[in-house]
């Protein structure tokens, strides 16, 4: 039976931030998900944290050990947020029991109650990663009573990339550098890393799985911690991860080229020009394929 291991990065924040009521939702959503799941037995909960952060964790969490580092002690241009490396808090599942596949969600992710069985489901199926986009919701709800209703709300799309499940051997293959969480290239390095080391990637734009709570899309870009990003990911990241890409592996690789072209230009966590080399690439293959082909054919006559 496929074992599966669920890692978050809890944090504690002020009332003024939207964490503030949207992270206990997060909690008991998972909770109830697993509660919820046929095969909870082969489901393990587990957080990383600061210290000053694990007075707010839930029973119900195996708690690892506290990350002693952040973005500020690799990059001393940086100041105030306190942001935890991805690289760290997935290393630290070395101290966990022994999982098939590893599931990372934002902490803003909250999960549908069918979501644990959906992702057996699919893994069951012979995919070896999955990358499931969330709904999103109204700023409306604020209370976990109000869970209810936040199920029975479809919500709306949302194209970026937050809720992340893989083998777990993939991971020692996986270059993060020194990417940190909470701001964007946090998705953008994960699923490269995905779609380049995983063999059967499946992505999963529009299933009711996991929700967020609030409409907004793009998070302001322009600061700091974004250009830290940015730069560890066009720097350190993508030209290391560039040799083992594939087209067949991105999403909307099935779609007919014009909307495949669109949705990948469109996507913010997927870049024109790999696309674009992908796109010559894979028709340099076909076209090389074609005209093998009549060269055997000329040969048997």
């Amino acid at each position: 039976m496929i074992r599966v291991a669920h890692i978050v990065n809890p944090v504690k924040v002020k009332e003024n931030s939207d964490l503030f009521t949207g992270q206990p939702i997060t909690f008991a959503s998972i909770l109830n998900a697993k509660q919820q799941s046929k095969k909870n037995e082969f489901i393990s909960l587990y957080t990383t944290q600061y210290q000053e952060d694990r007075s707010i964790i839930p029973t119900g969490f195996n708690i690892l050990s506290n990350l002693e580092r952040s973005v500020l002690d690799v990059n001393e241009n940086l100041k105030d947020k306190k942001l935890p490396l991805i690289g760290d808090i997935l290393a630290k599942l070395k101290e966990a029991q022994p999982s098939d596949f590893i599931l990372f969600t934002n902490m803003d992710i909250a999960l549908m109650p069918h979501f644990y069985d959906s992702v057996f489901s699919y893994l069951e199926k012979g995919h070896d990663a999955l990358v499931i986009n969330r709904r999103r919701l109204s700023h409306t709800y604020t209370t976990i009573e109000e869970l209810p209703l936040m199920y029975a709300d479809l919500g709306k799309s949302h194209p970026g990339f937050d809720c992340f499940v893989f083998k777990s051997d993939l991971l020692e293959k996986f270059i993060f550098d020194d990417v940190c969480v909470g701001i964007s290239f946090l998705e953008a390095t994960l699923v490269h890393n995905i779609f380049s080391f995983a063999e059967n990637p499946l992505y999963i734009p529009d299933a009711h799985l996991t929700f967020h709570i609030g409409m907004d899309v793009l998070v302001p870009r322009n600061n700091a911690f974004y250009n830290h990003n940015r730069r560890c990911f066009f720097d350190k990241i993508e030209p290391q991860l560039k040799p083992f890409f594939e087209l067949k592996k991105f999403p909307y690789n099935s779609l007919p080229l014009p909307k495949r072209a669109l949705k990948w230009m469109l996507n913010p966590s997927l870049f024109t020009r790999n696309y674009l080399r992908l796109e010559g690439k894979n028709l340099f293959q076909r076209t090389k394929a074609r005209l093998d082909e009549i060269r055997w054919r000329i040969l048997q006559r």
